[in-house]
């Protein structure tokens, strides 16, 4: 094939079909490689679940140690590392201050833009790429292809067909389909024959079966200052302790304590019907302490107010142990001490994928080639969320979905050379 450099052949044509982060960055690269680039899109407009996901201040990445940053991808480690390894966290700052946006590292080590909001920094990437040529069509749906090949869209003036030198797809997953996550590519790609992990929620809540007292009493309450216990599948290993906060619903439970550990959970539960966390009420203090203070006399107190004045316990920690603990067991010291130290609570499913902030499941890595084309469809590549990957909050999802977009880019360019 004749090299994109030379003057005198035809520009060539790439079509992105999905406006998020992945998308929008292979699209960038394209650009800057000298095709021409359209981006279609089912919403109104580009960088929807963006825009959200930024609505409470946009964690771009983490500036935690490298290693410690790639050990967050688990089991797809050694498939996402090399796409990090060409867009670095470090890398991702340096692309967001060239767009004019400064950045901060806060307390938690997470890295925000200065005025924390997603909005400046989305129109700025936009404008850099209509400047660079990129063009964009809202409100089309890709509906795969016709016998021919040609990709077929759903459009508001009716059906569409687009030809393309190479095809980008930067679907999303299956969260959030509102804001256009909604997996409708699935069975467009396992027509092809191109193995689909199934979509599963991820950073996810979870379902307990709170009482009626309890789910109208503390539901939407936030549970902080505390830490999170699960046992190991392998008995092997010492167990799992994070520490943070998170939220009773009247479900159950989310927030990032929770999401920080839903893999796990949610595959507990698939493989044992429930999975059981326990809950450290005052990760801070040693049992010792708490086994003391509880044992102290309450004289004509009610263990509420016991529990208050010698431990600090109140409200929804207070309920927590009224729910789970067996009545009998408020009376002996040692028993409400352990409790209040390692809470069981049992989480009987997860709740549905769309709730979820983003999904596990997607097409299969070893259906792709190192550069993300899918090996049966040359000249079509995958990026973003729509693989098979799933991390934390934190950055780790928006890090690695713009780290994909460049590589399937920087592949879609090696492929037309």
């Amino acid at each position: 094939m004749t090299s994109l450099n030379n003057p005198g052949m035809q520009k060539k044509a790439v079509t992105v079909i999905g406006g998020g982060p992945a998308g929008l960055m292979a699209a960038e690269v394209l650009a800057a490689g000298g095709v021409q680039v359209d981006v279609y899109d089912a919403m109104p407009s580009v960088g929807r679940k963006f825009l959200l996901a930024g609505k409470g201040g946009m964690n771009l990445t983490h500036s935690e140690p490298y290693d410690a940053f790639l050990s967050r991808y688990g089991a797809r480690r050694p498939q996402i590392a090399p796409l990090l390894d060409q867009f670095s966290p470090e890398a991702l700052r340096a692309w967001v201050h060239a767009l004019g946006i400064d950045t901060f590292i806060g307390s938690s080590g997470r890295v925000f833009p200065t005025d924390m909001k997603a909005a400046p920094l989305l129109r700025a990437w936009l404008h850099r790429l209509r400047q660079a040529g990129v063009r964009f069509h809202m409100r089309h749906r890709w509906l795969g292809w016709d016998e021919a090949g040609t990709l077929c869209f759903e459009t508001p003036q009716g059906p569409a067909s687009v030809s393309a030198d190479a095809v980008v797809l930067a679907l999303g997953g299956g969260s959030w389909a509102r804001l256009g996550s909604d997996a409708r590519w699935v069975p467009l790609l396992a027509q092809r024959d191109i193995p689909i992990a199934p979509l599963l929620p991820s950073n996810c809540g979870f379902e307990t079966g709170w009482s009626e007292y309890f789910r109208e009493r503390f539901g939407g309450h936030h549970l902080k200052s505390v830490a999170i216990m699960l046992d190991p599948a392998d008995g092997d290993k010492p167990a799992l302790r994070k520490q943070g906060e998170f939220v009773i619903t009247a479900d159950g439970v989310e927030g990032s304590l929770i999401y920080a550990l839903s893999a796990g959970l949610r595959d507990r539960i698939a493989a044992d019907g429930k999975a059981t966390i326990q809950l450290d009420l005052l990760p801070d203090w040693p049992l010792q302490r708490v086994i003391d203070e509880v044992a102290r006399p309450r004289g004509a107190r009610s263990w509420s107010s016991h529990l208050q004045s010698r431990l600090g316990l109140k409200g929804v920690k207070t309920g927590l142990l009224r729910e789970l603990v067996p009545a009998a067991d408020f009376v002996d010291p040692l028993r409400l001490a352990h409790a209040i130290k390692a809470l069981p609570l049992t989480l009987l499913a997860p709740r549905p994928i769309d709730e979820a902030i983003s999904s596990a499941g997607g097409v299969a890595f070893e259906a792709l080639d190192p550069q993300l084309m899918l090996t049966a469809l040359p000249g079509v590549f995958c990026t973003g969320e729509m693989l098979d990957w799933e991390a934390p909050t934190g950055g780790y999802l928006l890090n690695a979905c713009m780290a994909s977009g460049r590589a399937a880019g920087s592949g879609v360019l090696s492929w037309l050379r």
